[in-house]
């Protein structure tokens, strides 16, 4: 006999068992409701932690994304400056005549392709100075410092002699040299500097300026800014040919990065978009950077950029680049995203799901650095042999952790990531020309996100089209192994004069 049956034979109330039977259901209920608002607080605690973890490595952590990584010293700078000071000190304490202990285990040569000024040192006299006998010379003891010039201001004088032939009554005299502002009164190497310092390291002009007066020489504002806006209309052909070359190419990267641009109408700024176009590696091709300033993220500025180029396209998950695929485009997914889900949940609390998954794709890029000097024949065969097995067993193994997690989870989000994306994800292994993610982009936009920590916003959209150019030649010579600096200097005396048209 149950309960409520002894109840309602023991109770002379003949509705307590009902009763009883009511606040029974309503405590299951109860406790069903609980469970599932504790399981919901659970998943939201899990993906708040994930998120809180992932924003504190990017903030104050090491950005390498390795399996372990070390809280890294925000004042590292400093405390290395602090013990170069107490050893100075310490020197100081030592008795005078005390030799001074020069070890510096490890030290970088200097770059021999410095030009190197002498300075010999030779003995007060050429004879002993114990029995004054002459010295013989037999070796030297070089040593080498490395020095640098600040910015040096100097004048190109062009002078120009005038002859006249008294028979003609004609007058002769050499050419005026080109130049790119005609009239203009910087030469090639300063235009080069002052585009150098504002588009590579980010100086705001108003700073450039005051860096020439510190030199002697003051250069208006105004000045510099006219400079700047005709360089760009003078290098843009050369960044229009550049896009034309990248698009020969048959395997591309995209990615792009929020800037703020100036809205003057409303006294604020709103946002932009700064695309960034790069060649492949794999390729036997010249490497080539194009970036695209647009004002927004539709799609539509990938379409019209790419035109009729039909190749692979490596990038994120954005769905900005779905038409493209639509219209021709094959897809590249880039796994260093997926691995970027499994390293923020391993990196949040240790996930042992999360580490093993992390172990397999560090399989798969040990793979890859196995064949980085192959050609592209020699790098398929490696994958089909080496890669291949891997992934089938890494997605199986997603695919059974998957059935295993519950939904909504921080493990279940990084795992349908990579299924949801898996046939673009393992296209890469059929060629030997073709990444395996998306990193080359994401290092060549890395300094634009890191500059614009320094110059906020552009100032219009025509500036925002500006810098892009620059940006692109730039970070193409720099791609190349070129001084950038160097290249640009050379690149404007020999276009200087001429009238550049587009391709």
């Amino acid at each position: 006999m149950n309960s409520t049956a002894e109840l309602a034979h023991q109770s002379p109330d003949p509705a307590l068992p009902d009763q009883v039977r009511a606040q029974i259901s309503a405590l299951q209920l109860q406790l069903v409701e609980r469970d599932a608002e504790l399981k919901r607080r659970e998943l939201k605690i899990q993906k708040l932690t994930l998120e809180l973890a992932h924003h504190k490595r990017i903030r104050f952590g090491c950005k390498s994304e390795i399996l372990t990584s070390e809280q890294r010293d925000l004042f590292i700078d400093t405390g290395d400056e602090d013990g170069a000071a107490i050893v100075a000190e310490l020197e100081q304490q030592k008795p005078a005549a005390a030799p001074r202990q020069h070890n510096r285990p490890g030290r970088n040569p200097l770059p021999p392709e410095l030009p190197r000024i002498e300075h010999r040192h030779e003995p007060e006299s050429c004879t002993c100075g114990e029995c004054g006998h002459d010295l013989v010379k037999i070796g030297e003891d070089i040593s080498e410092q490395l020095d640098v010039e600040p910015a040096r201001f100097f004048v190109h004088r062009h002078i120009r002699p005038q002859y006249t032939c008294r028979t003609c009554e004609t007058i002769t005299a050499a050419p005026v040299p080109a130049a790119i502002i005609d009239g203009g009164l910087a030469a090639p190497g300063l235009h080069a500097w002052v585009l150098i310092q504002k588009y590579l390291d980010h100086l705001p002009l108003y700073r450039i300026e005051k860096i020439s007066e510190r030199h002697g020489v003051r250069i208006a504002r105004s000045t510099l800014a006219q400079w700047v806006g005709q360089l760009g209309v003078s290098l843009q052909p050369l960044v229009d040919r550049l896009a034309e070359l990248l698009r020969q190419g048959k395997v591309l990267h995209a990615d792009e990065t929020p800037v703020q641009q100036l809205d003057p109408g409303k006294g604020k700024t709103k946002r932009a978009y700064m695309w960034a176009y790069r060649s492949n590696d794999l390729e036997d091709a010249p490497r080539i950077v194009v970036f695209d300033y647009q004002t927004s993220r539709s799609g539509a500025h990938a379409r019209n950029f790419l035109q009729d180029w039909r190749g692979y396209l490596m990038v994120d998950d954005f769905c900005g680049y779905k038409a493209s695929f639509r219209e021709g485009v094959t897809e590249l997914a880039c796994l260093a995203h997926c691995r970027r889900k499994f390293f923020d949940l391993h990196a949040a609390g240790g996930h042992p799901v999360a580490e093993e998954a992390l172990l397999r794709i560090g399989q798969l890029y040990a793979v890859e650095a196995q064949g980085h000097h192959d050609d592209a024949a020699a790098r398929l065969a490696l994958r089909q042999q080496e890669a291949r097995p891997r992934l089938k067993a890494l997605h199986e193994w997603l695919t059974a952790q998957r059935l295993k997690t519950a939904k909504g989870t921080g493990l279940a989000n990084a795992i349908d990531y990579s299924l949801k994306r898996w046939p673009a994800l393992i296209r890469y292994i059929d060629r030997g020309d073709l990444p395996i993610d998306n990193n080359p982009a994401e290092n060549i936009i890395r300094p634009i996100t890191l500059g614009r920590r320094n110059w906020l916003f552009t100032g219009s959209e025509r500036a925002g089209c500006r810098a892009a150019a620059v940006q692109t030649l730039l970070a193409t010579a720099k791609l190349n192994g070129l001084e950038p600096y160097a290249w640009l200097k050379d690149t404007l005396e020999k276009t200087a004069g001429l009238a550049l048209q587009p391709y």
